[in-house]
């Protein structure tokens, strides 16, 4: 274990976060696990630092002693000059020091002087920014609902922030431009370093169960998906009652798969259209923003057109039902192929576009996972495009498919209660992802993971065949509920959908204006990282409370199917696993990224998702 190199109490000079400027500050403690220094600045702010951001005292008092003398050039050439006069002449620099001396001072208070008008300028002038970019500090107090004290975060470069606005509201003459610059060489109290350039470094914990965990779940995802889909099929779906394998060459058909490519490009000519707003994501590791268009309710009401147009002209939608294997493994097909292109062009990729959780050096996980952050053709977004539009509207596709082929096998006039209550739910769950589309940039998908085989495969296969479990399931077993049950599973929906609905409201209005009035009583933990963690409403309650509105609908989808099989609560028991999962993946983000703010916040907010229970 490498030994400390700094004791508590001692007094040394911390870099300040997201900048270049050193500060001084006082160690307090050190966490012997993480490596990290807790230490102390003048105002009370407590921050968690790297050893390499802490240097001695010494080092800097070293380098303005060095700065404060002439430089080389100017005393060798006043040493040449020297031999020259005579001995009984005194030199011309002894004779002018006093002036010298009292013009150099003038100068330096004039820099000082424009030092703060620039800081002034930057703070009166400066148009706001998005509220992701906002810096808060971290002082003691560890709440705050007065967000007309939040100021601006720090630039990575603040050097070049004031000179530029030193150079456009100046109050000296260009002339003495280079004599400002040997006065700021010795006057600077803080020492700037290198500027940091973020690369993304080799992923070093490796999620999933590591190389062999994400081999075997390349197979098992499939696997999983065909055997939910054949126990559908089974008029016994029992977990024991094992379903017999179709013959191979049942699986595929050339036409199911060129329906499938159809329908795949139609959605990409969709979401290529100049209509919707341009948005941009949060910033790379590079400071680069990409841009994204916001299209994709218009993408669904073109899409819902077009089908309203087959059925006009009689076209059977339940072809989907008699082929739902094929489409299956077709798109099963597809997503392994554009994961092998994902990872053949992400070789040759630059580092700062690497995802930071696929860029391990093994090739299985690196695959799996997604080596490359945003693959782009063009300004087409491959991930964001997978994200929202073929799977999430494709599964609303097949709930209609199911719902007019229970109508078709069943002689029905119109459909049972529990195939409407499972469209319906699920209609409004697609609708609202479509509706709020921006909110998907600030999500782990967009911002951390890759695009790999895990979200190609979960995208294109996962979301629209074993999402639309249910109504599969009720084609082969209805399920007869009363008015008064359909009335009580609709409620327990409402609440979920409000509960999830309202959180995530609340988090992305906080994120994009948290000066708004309107969120004036809500209080919050600032970070250093310029985020600030809500400590009331919904995310006072629970860490994820949209994460709990979640299961409660998906626990609403499944109640339609009764309870004489598992196999429709397959969803809701995958998904609880699923957030489960996920929660402990941000648990541990947020841990590195928030530091002692997010301890603050766990003792503030002590449960997941579960409140009382987990």
């Amino acid at each position: 274990m490498p030994s400390r190199k700094f004791a508590d109490g001692e007094v040394v000079m911390g870099r300040w976060p997201g900048s270049v400027l050193y500060y001084e500050v006082q160690v307090t403690s050190y966490d012997d696990v993480a490596h990290l220094y807790t230490v102390k600045y003048k105002d009370g702010t407590e921050l968690a630092l790297k050893e390499s951001d802490i240097r001695s005292q010494s080092s800097f008092k070293h380098r303005k002693s060095q700065s404060s003398s002439s430089s080389p050039s100017r005393r060798s050439s006043s040493r040449s000059r020297s031999r020259s006069r005579s001995p009984g002449r005194p030199a011309k620099g002894r004779r002018r020091s006093a002036s010298q001396s009292r013009e150099h001072k003038d100068d330096k208070k004039k820099i000082i002087q424009e030092t703060s008008l620039a800081l002034a300028v930057l703070v009166l002038f400066k148009p706001s920014e998005n509220n992701t970019k906002r810096y808060n500090g971290e002082p003691e107090s560890t709440e705050k609902n007065d967000t007309s004290c939040i100021i601006l975060e720090p630039k990575l470069k603040p050097d070049l922030e004031i000179k530029r606005v030193l150079e456009q509201y100046s109050l000296r003459s260009r002339k003495d431009d280079k004599k400002t610059e040997e006065i700021f060489s010795e006057k600077k109290t803080f020492v700037a370093v290198k500027p940091i350039e973020k690369v993304p470094s080799k992923t070093k914990e490796l999620e999933f169960g590591g190389r062999i965990g994400t081999f075997m779940l390349i197979f098992l995802l499939p696997v999983t998906v065909f055997y939910l889909l054949l126990m559908c099929k089974q008029d016994d779906p029992s977990l024991l009652n094992f379903p017999p394998l179709p013959a191979l060459e049942s699986l595929w058909e050339w036409r199911v798969f060129g329906v499938f490519l159809l329908w795949f490009f139609l959605q990409a000519v969709f979401s290529l259209l100049p209509i919707g707003k341009v948005v941009e994501g949060l910033p790379l590791s590079n400071g680069r923003k990409l841009q994204y268009r916001i299209n994709g309710f218009y993408a669904f009401i073109l899409t819902a057109a077009a089908i309203g147009v087959l059925l006009y002209f009689q076209f059977e939608l339940h072809y989907l039902y008699d082929h739902f294997m094929q489409f299956a493994v077709s798109a099963a097909a597809f997503s392994l192929a554009l994961s092998i292109y994902l990872y053949v062009r992400s070789l040759k990729a630059p580092e700062e576009e690497l995802a930071p959780g696929g860029n391990s050096g093994y090739f299985i996980y690196d695959f799996f996972t997604g080596h490359e952050l945003n693959p782009r053709i063009g300004s087409f977004d491959l991930k964001y495009f997978c994200e929202l539009r073929p799977g999430l509207i494709g599964w609303v596709v097949i709930n209609l498919a199911m719902l007019l082929a229970e109508m078709k096998i069943h002689n029905l006039s119109m459909p049972s209660l529990s195939m409407i209550l499972v469209n319906s739910f699920q209609l409004l769950y697609v609708v609202d992802a479509l509706w709020y589309e921006e909110a998907i940039l600030t999500t782990m998908d967009i911002t951390h993971d890759g695009f790999g085989f895990m979200l190609a495969f979960g995208d294109l296969v996962w979301v629209p065949f074993v999402y639309s479990l249910q109504a599969f399931y009720l084609v082969g077993h209805p399920t007869t509920i009363t008015w008064p049950v359909a009335a009580a599973i609709t409620v327990l929906n409402c609440i979920g959908y409000y509960i999830f609905r309202s959180a995530n409201s609340q988090k992305n209005n906080f994120r994009r204006n948290p000066a708004d009035p309107k969120l004036a009583n809500l209080k919050f933990i600032p970070t250093a990282t310029g985020k600030g963690l809500l400590v009331t409403g919904w995310w006072g309650f629970v860490r994820h409370p949209n994460y709990l509105g979640d299961i409660i609908m998906a626990l609403a989808w499944s109640l339609p199917c009764g309870f004489n099989h598992i196999l429709p609560y397959f969803y809701v028991i995958y998904f609880i696993c699923l957030l489960v999962h996920r929660e402990a993946r941000d648990e541990h983000h947020c841990k590195q990224k928030y530091g002692l703010a997010w301890e603050r916040y766990c003792q503030r907010v002590p449960y997941r998702i579960f409140p009382y229970i987990y």
